[in-house]
């Protein structure tokens, strides 16, 4: 069926966390993480945390295993450290980095389809996306903060797509976590594709992109 609405998830998306400010307390210990090792933690985070679905609170279950294995990783066993990098990546407004081209991308595509964004989040998603400069982008930013679901759970989807006034199956979603993302989605009747910065899912068969040059590629071939 064709596609009539994009939905776009959040964090690690189109807004990336500031690390500044979300592993100070990790810098004010001295204790600097390497790039690569967040990077190969957040893939093997993302294959447990798949494996447990429906045994883990969504969005604080996926942070705490992050942290947890960051820290032992790290050398740092510190219960307090550990509670502070939960509650300050949690944060809507430590969600702020954004890719080069995001805005433009996202104009382009919003000449052929309605967009929207679903995400776990605290309520204040809005406002971080207008910081960044493109909530207006979107025709509806769905977050579980105000509708009262997290995702999987079918009802966030379910009142994303009805705000738009379409069908779930001419409605493609992109997160980056598959238990979350990828199997909410597709359990709502919607149709979608994998947002996988981190290469997590890059030999698992499934429909993917690392960027939204890309996305926008493979909807144009669709």
């Amino acid at each position: 069926m064709a596609i009539k609405a994009v939905f776009f998830d959040v964090g690690n998306t189109l807004l990336f966390l500031n690390s500044s400010v979300v592993l100070k307390p990790l810098h004010e210990l001295g204790v600097y993480p390497p790039p690569g090792l967040l990077l190969e933690n957040e893939r093997e985070t993302k294959h447990e945390f798949d494996s447990l679905q429906g045994h883990a609170t969504v969005d604080r279950g996926f942070w705490q295993i992050y942290y947890s294995r960051s820290l032992k990783k790290l050398n740092v066993a510190n219960n307090t450290i550990h509670d502070q990098l939960v509650a300050l990546t949690r944060m809507s407004a430590n969600w702020c980095q954004i890719r080069p081209n995001t805005r433009e991308v996202l104009l382009r595509l919003r000449k052929k389809y309605q967009l929207g964004v679903i995400s776990n989040a605290d309520g204040k998603i809005a406002e971080v996306l207008t910081h960044c400069g493109i909530a207006d982008c979107f025709d509806t930013i769905t977050d579980s903060g105000i509708v009262g679901y997290e995702k999987p759970h079918p009802a966030i989807f379910e009142a994303a797509v009805k705000s738009l006034g379409v069908a779930a199956s001419e409605s493609l979603y992109t997160g980056d976590v598959y238990s979350v993302d990828y199997v909410g989605s597709k359990n709502a009747g919607m149709q979608c594709v994998l947002f996988d910065v981190s290469g997590a899912y890059r030999s698992k068969g499934l429909p993917r992109v690392e960027s939204l040059e890309e996305l926008e590629s493979m909807l144009e071939s669709v």
